[in-house]
């Protein structure tokens, strides 16, 4: 019972929120001691908030997911929990975190109260709209960006933003891809929206979107809003990244997850830590 309570919450997809400390990092904080420990206490209350957010999606993707070859697998579907428990957990979760999201400061709580009911109402009503389902998820990226951001009272670059938007807007359509792939002819069976797409629709869009990010990120790093000079020499790994995901997309047949490869593949796993490396060395040693 308690594996499945945990794997309800889906710990793997919290490596998502990490976002939350990118205004901590980038606004030269990092050795700030109690902004630290607020940037945390951000961090895993949208942890909370994220949940309970899956648990609610679980819920009302419960006959959907039956279907799915890999998500029948879940603790719904399976039967291992109850649909009126999962539902008292959800809201239970959601209750506790967004209270203590406003304890924490107000601005932070507005903008968990703005993430939940987003994806509220992308569980119940976007993700039905094509293109507009990929750009709700993207959008929850920058929410939780500036979400971090307010928690301690800095600023986030326009441009920081803009690609972290863009960004996971290519993980998004990775993600559609490796839907469709999978599921073949029973794509729309298991999810309406997915008969709006096509493999080839979805690489135009991932062809347009990948240049776009690279273009972006280099904007950012030359800007005068950059938080120091240098940060270009961050470029290279940026772009190892995102040709390595296009390769496992392409060549390996993978993408539907993108919070397992960032915890499984040990390429990007590397190149990550290279690049917050690389940007820490810069930011507060290199200058």
């Amino acid at each position: 019972m308690i594996s499945a309570i945990i794997q309800i919450l889906r710990p793997k997809q919290w490596t998502k929120n990490l976002i939350i400390f990118s205004g901590l990092i980038f606004s030269e904080n990092l050795f700030n001691k109690i902004l630290v420990i607020e940037s945390l206490f951000a961090f895993l209350l949208f942890c909370g908030i994220s949940s309970s957010i899956y648990i609610i999606n679980d819920i009302l993707d419960l006959e959907n997911d039956r279907k799915h070859p890999l998500k029948c697998l879940r603790p719904l579907p399976s039967g291992k929990i109850k649909t009126n428990h999962a539902a008292i957990l959800a809201l239970l979760l959601a209750a506790i975190c967004l209270s203590l999201s406003f304890a924490l400061h107000f601005s932070f709580g507005i903008m968990g109260v703005i993430y939940f009911l987003s994806f509220v109402l992308y569980s119940t009503f976007f993700k039905h709209i094509v293109i507009v389902d990929v750009l709700v998820i993207s959008t929850g990226f920058v929410l939780r960006a500036v979400a971090g951001a307010l928690a301690i009272e800095v600023r986030v670059s326009s441009w920081f933003l803009i690609c972290t938007f863009l960004l996971s807007l290519f993980l998004a359509l990775s993600k559609r891809r490796h839907e469709l792939v999978l599921l073949n002819d029973q794509a729309g069976e298991h999810r309406k929206i997915l008969d709006e797409y096509s493999p080839y629709f979805l690489d135009q869009m991932i062809s347009v979107v990948t240049p776009s990010t690279l273009l972006a990120y280099s904007i950012y790093t030359l800007s005068p809003d950059a938080i120091c000079p240098n940060l270009e020499f961050t470029i290279p790994f940026v772009v190892y990244g995102i040709f390595r995901y296009l390769y496992l997309i392409h060549q390996k047949g993978e993408g539907g997850n993108p919070e397992i490869i960032l915890l499984t593949d040990v390429p990007i796993i590397i190149n990550l830590f290279l690049w917050g490396l690389s940007c820490i060395y810069i930011i507060y040693f290199f200058n």
